[in-house]
């Protein structure tokens, strides 16, 4: 059974335990939203429209944090005009898996990457 909800402009397909990034919410940490705007229900039959018109779903926030930021650059030609702003979006219920470690790469690394070799192909003389 799952559901389609509406909420800081999007739409969102939910179904129990599962784990989704909302923007636009006034809640912290532990706290319980609970969403009016319930597009459509499917239990293995879709409902929507009048058949929906009071239900709801009821989601608790995992954690506050901010997504990735977006880079806005600004440039006209010609005129030497250059502009770069940038800002985080705030989310809330990201995913709690653990992201990669990030290494640097040398700069053979980078060489190899590019041309799609491995090391032990190459004999340096």
């Amino acid at each position: 059974m799952y559901a389609i909800i509406a909420t800081g402009g999007k739409q969102y397909k939910v179904a129990e335990g599962d784990i989704i990034n909302v923007e636009k919410l006034s809640a912290g940490a532990g706290d319980t939203v609970t969403f009016d705007q319930v597009v459509a229900v499917s239990d293995g039959t879709m409902k929507a429209g009048a058949e929906v018109a009071g239900a709801t779903v009821t989601a608790s926030v995992v954690k506050e944090g901010r997504a990735k930021k977006v880079i806005v650059y600004r440039y006209k030609r010609k005129s030497g005009y250059h502009k770069k702003n940038g800002f985080s979006l705030i989310s809330v219920n990201d995913n709690l898996r653990e992201k990669p470690a990030i290494t640097r790469k040398t700069a053979t690394d980078r060489v190899l990457h590019r041309l799609r070799l491995k090391k032990s192909t190459l004999n340096f003389v």
